[in-house]
């Protein structure tokens, strides 16, 4: 079966994670990738580890690196391979600091005159003017850009995700990005310049926090693990262990209580609406906590979502991929032997594929140099 983006190439000159993230997603759906990496040394994550997969490689490298070729190239001593491959390709992604294509006579500008058609991505950690030089790392990131300032509890210091979330969300927005490109390509003929940062893709990401912001002036403070603008919906403790509970309307809120035995907290009218419920956060926590102690976790979440009521334990990974598989999900997929987490995307007609496992340095150099004539 083929896929969606079948016959693409695409030259990928990004390292680590959101550049990375975006090329193995088109790879997932049809695209050939081409990885190209410093001599030696390789993409950065070939030596974040431990943990280490199969044959000692990183799994941080494994994670965001299948489905794609690997040729390792000095961008100054092999710029004529490298400008033939951008010249050929149909995509080019890369995340160096602003300025250092354009030097190595890589940028959009010099390969448009190549390659008219040609999409080309440009990822920077807060853009290509004032912002320029700052370093793109996603900490940085999550710190100045407020998801640490929501994060966390509300008297601690600011916290960051437990993953690089806005690196992985700017990935999301490249490869939308140049989809949307390539859409534009295919009615015109025409390439453009793209460019994402990760700064611009937090803030967007921060949703309801920066329309508080920009709607309203409202600067949101961290919460620990509760909702600014819905109750309940948080962590509650149990007769065991912590379970989360989002009973984001009135109906659902009724049902919570009705299956706790406390239908007359639903009949109370300072609970009776939601913002009700958010000014008396305080005293409404504290009577459904007291009844969510007399069972434990398991218990509650057979009965509440029995009775229509958003909930579930805190789950370590492991019983996430468990859950996952027990839903039918198939998370995990096996591909050349490496354990890789399955792409999200179910696409009826053209689904993704598993076809390359994560490649050794420079493995594809002699595929890659076929394919330009030399």
């Amino acid at each position: 079966m083929s896929g969606a983006l079948d016959g693409l190439l695409v030259a990928d000159f990004s390292r680590v994670l959101a550049g990375p993230y975006a090329t193995m997603l088109l790879a997932d759906l049809g695209a050939d990738v081409v990885k190209v990496e410093r001599p030696g040394e390789g993409d950065d994550t070939r030596a974040w580890g431990p943990p280490y997969g199969p044959g000692g490689e990183a799994t941080y490298f494994l994670g965001v690196n299948r489905n794609k070729r690997s040729i390792a190239l000095d961008l100054r001593a092999d710029a004529d391979v490298a400008r033939a491959l951008a010249a050929r390709a149909d995509v080019v992604v890369e995340n160096f600091r602003p300025g250092t294509m354009d030097r190595l006579g890589l940028g959009y500008d010099a390969l448009r005159e190549l390659n008219p058609g040609l999409v080309h991505c440009s990822i920077t950690g807060f853009g290509s003017g004032a912002g320029a030089g700052l370093p793109g790392y996603d900490l940085i990131a999550q710190a100045v850009g407020g998801l640490m300032s929501v994060t966390g509890e509300p008297d601690g210091p600011g916290t960051k995700a437990g993953v690089a979330l806005v690196d992985v969300i700017t990935g999301l927005h490249a490869a939308l990005g140049i989809l949307a490109a390539l859409r534009h390509r295919d009615r015109t003929g025409e390439g453009q310049h793209l460019e994402v940062s990760l700064l611009s893709s937090l803030l967007s990401a921060l949703t309801n926090h920066a329309s508080a912001y920009a709607a309203a002036g409202v600067v949101p403070r961290a919460m620990g693990n509760r909702h600014p603008s819905i109750v309940p919906y948080e962590v509650f403790e149990t007769a065991d262990r912590p379970l989360v509970i989002a009973a984001g309307n009135d109906r659902q809120f009724q049902a919570l209580c009705r299956a706790l035995g406390r239908a007359d907290l639903a009949a109370d009218p300072r609970y009776a609406t939601n913002p009700g419920r958010v000014a008396a956060r305080a005293e409404l926590v504290a009577e459904l906590t007291a009844a969510l102690r007399r069972r434990p976790a398991d218990d509650w979440f057979g009965l509440l979502t029995a009775a229509g009521v958003p909930c579930g334990p805190i789950n370590d990974v492991a019983a996430a991929f468990a859950l996952a598989a027990d839903l039918g999900l198939e998370p995990a997929v096996d591909v050349g032997g490496v354990g890789q987490v399955a792409n999200p995307i179910r696409l009826a007609a053209t689904p993704p594929s598993y076809r390359r496992r994560p490649p050794r340095l420079g493995e594809d150099e002699a595929w890659v140099r076929e394919i330009l004539g030399r």
